[in-house]
């Protein structure tokens, strides 16, 4: 497979990704960061997988069920016709509780003839780090490692369970059923179980997109989007992960492979504040509930990012053992960027408990909660945002000052002001504008260039960067604001290659990238549009809609020659910016459409 040609399943707790041929080669259980039981994703020879084989008579064809999470994938040839429904269980139990165990079902749904296949079923646990072993029981069969770490998964079918583990050939009669699961269960599974399941989960999906609006353009791809986004949210605790993997390169055969199976501050809250804008509040008022439990002391800094149940601590380990992804090595779990300072975080977080207690106020839980994390925001803000740090990319050399930082540090004081107008604390707000006015007036005289004509990655650098260009997003500059103009020219000029973007063309730690970063693109494409530039913006927009595998998915990164996805899978940060971009050409129809009708 040269593409992430991958459909993602997963129910709030944990995720699979599945090829377009119907193989699992990426699982972790029971949570999104536990240790996988399928990784081929990261080595073909040991990482283990749960396949589907046909004779290549099949043809093979893979959809998502609409407005779901459900990944049907069809094998036909002749009459001889199944498909196989893929999904992790999630509903709504009495009360508020949901039903959403770790655990996998692939549905074998009867359509004609007399179909055959085989399965491959060759879990590795623990990140096959040592021998798995399958066994035979009564009502299951039980796989288990214990050379390096004790572990079990359990497989429920209605197949002969010695056919599964010899690989033998089954013909569909009629439909069947394969759990996967982390515990043993107390009920035992049947076929009729797993429909009940499959339709439970349906409504359950069917629900939740019913609540995002439709959009006159690109509601497929808004619908898609946000579908991934809410996969990415962990329920039990509201963090929001950056991606479902570890390890996908940013460039095959290279060293920059991270695990990004963790909540980043910035990246989840961008999430949130898409997501909400979109209708689903309950997603936000978790995130909020996640970052008030973070901070129980009030001069407590914020990390740039957290385990998804809260860990403060991210050790980053290399799994030697593993080939890595196309051969890229090393695979790594934990991250070591945990401890790293990074001044923007607190703006893109203030700019979301702004937008929640604006269109939440009435019924907004944690109000004091809230007010009391926004004077701790002001307080580090104000005593910090002089300091260099290491930006929004992570460069783990020298600090600086950068410009995205800056801009954020102004944001967490314009968005604490505009909090504080709401709750009436007039004392707060003559207190802290002028911390503002002195933020903007120092990004207005050290980050601009006049002799590149753009605001630069960094004070007193001429280096370009595609963050720079969310100065208008934050309303730290206008649209029309002649500079930022400019800088949009110039950021286009310098970083744009065959219609993909650079986020910066200095040499980093690890060299100057090879991979567009998928973001950054959709950063230019919203900026052109706010410029006016909007022909030129939806030309972007669909060529880069192409690029995405064939369920409509995105990851971190796009090889600028190949146009192949890369990075880590599927890319939160990618899909926000993408329904960003796809809301705003949607809205100028709508408005469009508006305006016609009215001079008719």
């Amino acid at each position: 497979m040269d593409n992430l040609d991958y459909g993602i399943i997963g129910n709030c707790r944990s995720a699979a990704l599945i090829s377009k041929t119907g193989s699992i080669e990426w699982c972790c259980l029971p949570e999104f960061d536990s240790p996988s039981i399928f990784a081929k994703l990261l080595d073909e020879e040991i990482g283990g997988s749960f396949d589907i084989n046909v004779d290549d008579s099949y043809v093979i064809t893979q959809k998502y069920e609409q407005f779901t999470n459900i990944l049907i994938t069809s094998f036909k040839s002749g009459n001889d016709h199944f498909e196989i429904h893929d999904f992790m269980p999630r509903y709504r139990k009495e009360g508020n509780a949901y039903h959403a165990p770790p655990e996998l079902i692939r549905y074998f749904k009867y359509i004609s003839g007399a179909p055959k296949f085989s399965v491959v079923y060759d879990p590795k646990l623990e990140y096959a780090m040592g021998k798995t072993e399958s066994f035979i029981k009564k009502d299951f069969i039980a796989s288990l490692t214990h050379e390096v770490k004790f572990d079990t998964i359990f497989l429920y079918s209605s197949f002969d369970k010695k056919t599964i583990v010899d690989s033998g050939e089954i013909e569909l009669k009629e439909d069947g059923y394969i759990l996967v699961g982390y515990n043993e269960k107390l009920l035992l599974p049947t076929t009729d179980r797993a429909y009940l399941d499959l339709q439970n989960t349906k409504v359950y999906w069917l629900n939740w997109s019913n609540l995002t609006p439709t959009y006159e353009k690109f509601n497929e791809e808004i619908s898609r989007s946000a579908l991934t986004l809410k996969l990415l949210s962990y329920d039990k605790t509201g963090a929001v992960l950056a991606a479902a993997t570890t390890s996908l390169p940013e460039t095959i055969g290279e060293v920059r492979n991270w695990d990004y199976r963790f909540c980043w501050i910035r990246d989840a809250s961008m999430v949130i504040k898409v997501v909400s804008e979109l209708g689903h509040k309950n997603v936000a008022r978790r995130y909020l509930q996640f970052i008030i439990d973070l901070i129980p002391d009030k001069a407590e800094k914020l990390q740039i990012m957290y385990g998804i149940n809260k860990e403060k601590k991210l050790t980053e380990v290399t799994l030697e053992h593993l080939a890595g992804y196309k051969g890229s090595k090393p695979v790594r779990i934990g991250n070591a960027a945990y401890h790293q300072k990074q001044n923007d975080i607190y703006g893109i977080l203030m700019d979301v408990i702004y937008e929640q207690m604006a269109k939440f106020s009435v019924d907004i839980d944690n109000g004091e909660d809230l007010w009391a994390i926004t004077k701790g925001i002001v307080w580090i803000v104000s005593n910090n945002w002089k300091d260099a740090d290491k930006g929004i990319w992570e460069f783990r050399t020298e600090d600086r000052h950068f410009t995205f930082s800056k801009v954020l540090c102004w944001t967490a004081l314009d968005r604490a002001i505009k909090v504080a107008e709401m709750l009436d604390k007039k004392h707060k707000i003559e207190k802290w504008e002028p911390i503002r006015a002195e933020i903007w007036k120092d990004i207005y005289d050290n980050a601009w260039n006049e002799e590149v004509g753009a605001y630069t990655q960094s004070y007193g650098s001429k280096e370009l960067d595609a963050s720079v260009l969310l100065m208008e997003s934050y309303g730290c500059v206008n649209a029309k604001d002649e500079r930022y103009i400019s800088t949009v020219h110039a950021i286009g000029k310098e970083l744009n290659n065959d219609g993909l973007l650079y986020r910066y063309k200095n040499e980093d730690d690890f060299g100057l990238p090879s991979s567009s970063f998928t973001v950054c693109t959709f950063w230019y494409i919203n900026s052109l549009f706010k410029i006016g530039e909007r022909k030129k913006a939806l030309e972007y927009f669909e060529r880069l809609l192409s690029y995405s595998n064939h369920l409509g998915l995105f990851s971190e990164d796009i090889d600028f020659k190949t146009k192949r996805l890369l990075g880590n899978f599927p890319q939160a940060y990618s899909h926000l910016a993408l329904i960003e971009c796809a809301i705003n050409f949607s809205k100028k129809e709508s408005e469009d459409q508006m305006l016609e009708s009215l001079r008719e």
